[in-house]
Parts: structure tokens; C-alpha cells; sequence
């Protein structure tokens, strides 16, 4: 008896413990919000909404300054777009031939690598751009500068692979053996099989690893301050230095007067990368729950 009422005292207790934390993360996030509107609304007290985000020229220490973040939002957009489409198949590739097609060996060395790369410094990963990719682009394809919108796309497909890759194969390896054995029953083969079965078995975690992916590249900030090119103009090739907007936030932000117009608008962009990052997890949860596998 006193065994079990220990038990329920522990559980009791962990419970509690569990809640606070979660409560707590929770109240930090809405902290971190809140001061992030706070600092960057007032913006909008020298420059309307609609010329903030729709405005094409940012130029905010000039005297008639300037703040219109389209040029940073399209170069954010073009650089995941093209990230995602050179990442997205690749790691959906590897996914699956780890889950499905490698043997125990093979899947032993290559899982702990992608683990492995996914731990690299992203500083380690924008100077290999720098110094390797950058000049190899300017020399082959007669560029100005290597530092460009396909580079940055590239260092950042290299980041998301790994992530991508090792959540998707988790998701296909968990799909239920029976499944695979009753395809194969019916006459499927291997790629039927994996075609018909596994993948949509497991698309609800496939979807969560690109969209994880996919918001690790809309937010980091190293690589694309170091291989982007940094120039605040709308991209009209794969090949024109770009400026996203979490690298003019890095670029910026020690130059601007604590409560001047341009440390609001660093503030505001801010904010909306906080409202995309949102929206993603807001797909994201929808499609897990939309493609989540319910066996029987």
C-alpha cells in the first residue's frame, strides 16, 4: 500500500513538473512575442503598411529613408523555393532506400553520417560556400560573384537534408510490417509496393520533415548572410546576389539607433518572419494530422 500511494505521489509530481515546464516555454514564447510587436509596429508610424511590405526599395539610412521589404521577402522566397526543390527529392530518396532498400550494413554507416552532417556549424557550412562554391560558380558559369541566390540555395539544401532525410526515414520505417507483407501477397513488387503502400502510409511524417526542413531554411541567417551576395534587390535570375530577411536583420541590426525608424523596421521584419514561421507550423500540424495513419 505504501508502495503504490509512493507511485501515485511520483506520478503526482511529475505531472506537476511537466506542466510547469511546458507553461513556462510557453510564457517565454509569448514574451519573445510580445516585445518583438512592441519594437516593431511603431514602424508603422513612418511608413504605411502596404509601402512596408510592398515597397521595392530599402534604403533606410538615406535621408529620405526607405523601407520597403519586398526585394528581402522575395529573396527569402526564392532562395527556400529553390532549396526545397533541390532537398525535398533527395532526402526523400535516401529516406528510402535506408528504410527499404539498404541492408544493415550500408544503413549503419549512412544513417550516423547524415546524423553527423546535420550537427555541422552552419558558420563551417556559408564559409565552405565562401571559399569552395562561390569561386567554382564565378569561373564555370561567368558570373560577376559567386556569392548569389543559387549558392545560398545550395548551402542551404545541404542543411535541410539531413533533417529532412532522418525524419522521413524514421516515418517510413514505422509503417507496419504487415502492410509491405499483405502488398506482397496481392503480387506487388519492392517498388509497388513502396509506391503504393509505404509512402502514403507514412506521408503525415513525411510532411512534418519537409516543413521542419523547410522552416530550418527560411530561418537561418548565417548562410545567407555569408553566400547570398547581401544586395536588397528583387531576383530575376538564379544567379543575382539577394538579400534575405533574416540575413538584413543580422547585417543591420548593430547599425541602427536603438528606437529609430530603422531598428523598428528590423524589428517588424522581424515579425513577419515570426507570422511565417507560424503559418508553417500551422501546415505542418494540419497535414500530419490530415495523412496520419490509422491502422485498422
Amino acid at each position: 500500500m505504501k508502495h503504490l500511494n509512493r507511485k501515485i505521489i511520483y506520478d503526482i509530481i511529475l505531472s506537476k513538473f511537466f506542466f510547469i515546464v511546458g507553461l513556462s516555454c510557453l510564457i517565454i514564447l509569448f514574451i519573445i512575442m510580445l516585445f518583438l510587436f512592441i519594437e516593431g509596429i511603431p514602424v508603422l508610424n513612418h511608413v504605411s503598411l502596404t509601402d512596408f511590405i510592398f515597397g521595392t526599395s530599402w534604403y533606410p539610412t538615406s535621408d529620405h529613408a526607405r523601407f520597403g521589404i519586398l526585394p528581402l521577402i522575395s529573396a527569402s522566397a526564392a532562395v527556400t523555393l529553390l532549396a526545397s526543390l533541390l532537398a525535398v527529392p533527395f532526402s526523400l530518396a535516401i529516406a528510402i532506400y535506408l528504410s527499404e532498400l539498404a541492408g544493415n550494413l550500408i544503413r549503419e554507416i549512412i544513417k550516423p553520417v547524415i546524423e553527423i552532417i546535420a550537427s555541422i556549424p552552419s558558420v563551417i557550412i556559408g564559409f565552405f560556400g565562401m571559399v569552395v562554391v562561390a569561386p567554382f560558380l564565378q569561373n564555370n558559369f561567368d558570373l560577376d560573384t559567386g556569392l548569389n541566390l543559387f549558392n545560398a540555395a545550395l548551402m542551404l539544401a545541404f542543411m535541410a537534408v539531413p533533417t529532412i532525410a532522418s525524419i522521413c526515414e524514421d516515418a517510413i520505417s514505422s509503417v507496419p510490417a504487415s502492410l509491405k507483407e499483405a502488398s506482397y501477397a496481392l503480387g506487388a513488387n519492392r517498388w509497388q509496393t513502396i509506391y503504393h503502400i509505404t509512402v502514403p502510409a507514412a506521408l503525415s511524417g513525411i510532411w512534418t520533415a519537409i516543413i521542419l526542413g523547410i522552416s530550418r531554411v527560411i530561418g537561418e541567417t548565417m548562410v545567407v548572410l555569408m553566400v547570398a551576395g547581401g544586395a536588397a534587390i528583387i531576383p530575376l535570375s538564379i544567379f543575382d546576389p539577394v538579400r534575405p530577411l533574416t540575413s538584413n536583420i543580422a547585417a543591420e541590426m548593430a547599425e541602427a539607433a536603438v528606437g529609430g525608424p530603422h531598428y523598428r523596421a528590423l524589428f517588424a521584419i522581424g515579425i513577419i518572419l515570426f507570422i511565417i514561421t507560424f503559418i508553417f507550423n500551422i501546415i505542418a500540424d494540419y497535414l500530419s494530422g490530415k495523412y496520419k495513419f490509422k491502422e485498422g
